[in-house]
């Protein structure tokens, strides 16, 4: 699949591979089976995109500090591999009528995406790196200090409103990486202030999964505490 999807020079055409397969196809073992080595965390939310002041611009980033099993990852043998796939998924406004669709900002109302505390940061350095993003549509991440890999690189496709990608290092890495921020990017609420969309609210879902090698590792009761989920008595 990969191998059909690389440009002139044999570099990987990102943008072509999700054209061609899209996400790829589920796992069947994984939809209709549970292991407690495996972990899926979903939080829904609201953000709106933009403010108008004397001029409409970004608003606000949403952070996500999530439950996360950072003792049980840390205590796994050094160096083991896992894995971690976060997707982001909102709709769109389209624009009214067909002026602008061909425009990049002209058929989607805004953009939504995510980002990940990597294992070198704190959460303030996190919070420094992604309010730079509010800078420009364009701005372009510093890449110094990522561990692991993105399996569609470190910058995300910017089409459509679903956006998913898969992270895999070192345990002890991702123990470190339990924060997520969702930022906003261009749209015509923005760039079209005369339709009064500026002040609009946007609903999204995050969905955070991670899963490790050893099915005898156990990283969701640890969350299950943290978070206080009830567990149902059969009568």
């Amino acid at each position: 699949m990969i191998q059909r999807a690389k440009d002139a020079q044999g570099f990987d055409d990102i943008e072509r591979l999700l054209r061609t397969f899209g996400y790829g196809a589920p796992n069947i073992a994984e939809l209709f089976t549970s292991a407690n080595n495996s972990l899926t965390l979903i939080a829904q939310d609201t953000i709106q995109p933009f403010l108008k002041e004397t001029s409409v611009k970004t608003n606000e980033i949403k952070h996500h500090a999530l439950p996360w099993p950072a003792d049980v990852l840390r205590a796994l043998p050094l160096g083991t591999e896992v894995e971690m796939r976060v997707t982001l998924s909102y709709f769109v406004e389209p624009s009214p009528g067909e002026r602008g669709w061909d425009k990049k900002y002209g058929y989607a109302s805004h953009g939504l995406r995510f980002a990940v505390m990597r294992a070198t940061e704190t959460p303030d350095q996190f919070r420094q790196r992604i309010n730079a993003y509010e800078q420009e549509e364009e701005y372009e991440a510093d890449h110094h200090g990522e561990t692991g890999k993105w399996v569609l690189g470190g910058r995300q496709p910017s089409r459509g409103s679903i956006h998913s990608n898969v992270w895999r290092g070192t345990a002890q890495d991702l123990a470190n990486r339990s924060q997520i921020a969702v930022y906003p990017t261009m749209g015509w609420w923005r760039t079209r202030p005369k339709e009064e969309r500026y002040e609009r609210t946007a609903h999204y879902s995050l969905i955070v999964s991670i899963s490790t090698p050893d099915q005898a590792t156990d990283i969701y009761s640890p969350v299950t505490n943290l978070i206080g989920v009830p567990v149902e008595i059969a009568t």
